[in-house]
């Protein structure tokens, strides 16, 4: 009988948030794929959980999938995580998900904490709609390709960001985005957790040449949608409209102008002279 593939979220910070199902769940599982077991090892230790570890890591993730598929296929039960938060999720892990569902091998979810979804209940910004971005290149060029690609984003966007390039790319993000709100929020979790509710130009001069230890979670403001501004004979063509479909011409300039924000007389006048 075919094993099964169990996603198992880990904590991001602090060793309470971690459930007791997933404790349970990798008590029962035959292995754990860990994307690294060093730091795996040591939630396990502290669970007092003994279980057989294979690291899965974007370095080796081609050579070990076949094996890890294998056993699955013959009857071991897997549970993959990362080292913080939802395997999958910016991780490695996507791709042995995805040839589980391709080899027929049933994949279960143990959901944990996450750092896009805590970050964003953290920020007071617009969540309604939100987009993840995940890291950024290191390279220059391409980071500023990535931005340059969503920076007429209207959803609130959510960034990962490592603290030797945070100042990097605020500097790039005000370039691109223009001055705009940003929540940037630090070690989720941890003893050191600290939410910030700033803008893109007091963070980019704030951080401009800071050493920094610690991860960041970035949360921006999407792009506001321009105001059309409307002339007066903008409202006198909408009002020679609803002339056409049978408003005097009082009544219609002054449902343009209403709905254009202009002055009824200006537009009235317009309309006049039009005709």
């Amino acid at each position: 009988m075919t094993g099964k593939l169990y996603v198992v979220g880990t904590p991001i910070g602090n060793l309470g948030d971690f459930s007791p199902r997933a404790v349970e769940t990798l008590s029962d599982v035959d292995f754990i794929a860990a994307e690294d077991t060093r730091v795996t090892v040591k939630l396990l230790n502290h669970f007092e959980i003994k279980k057989p570890m294979v690291s899965y890591y974007e370095h080796n993730k081609a050579q070990r999938s076949d094996h890890i598929i294998n056993r699955i296929i013959d009857g071991e039960n897997c549970a993959l995580v990362t080292d913080a938060g939802m395997p999958a999720i910016s991780d490695p892990g996507i791709d042995l998900v995805r040839l589980c569902h391709e080899s027929g091998i049933e994949v279960a979810s143990v959901p944990g904490p996450s750092a896009v979804i805590t970050a964003l209940a953290l920020s007071g910004m617009d969540v309604s709609r939100f987009t993840f971005e995940g890291f950024l290149s290191v390279n220059k060029p391409k980071r500023r390709e990535h931005l340059e690609e969503v920076k007429n984003e209207k959803r609130t966007m959510v960034f990962y960001e490592a603290p030797h390039k945070l100042g990097a790319t605020l500097c790039d993000m005000l370039t691109c985005f223009g001055d705009r709100n940003i929540t940037i929020v630090k070690e989720l979790t941890k003893i050191h957790e600290s939410v910030e509710r700033t803008t893109l130009s007091e963070a980019a001069q704030k951080y401009s040449d800071v050493k920094l230890k610690g991860e960041y979670v970035l949360i921006i403001e999407g792009k506001k949608e321009e105001l059309k501004s409307f002339q007066a004979s903008d409202g006198a063509e909408l009002a020679k409209q609803y002339v056409e479909d049978g408003l005097s011409q009082s009544e219609a300039a002054k449902k343009a102008a209403k709905e254009l924000g202009l002055k009824k007389g200006d537009v009235y006048k317009l309309l006049n002279n039009a005709e």
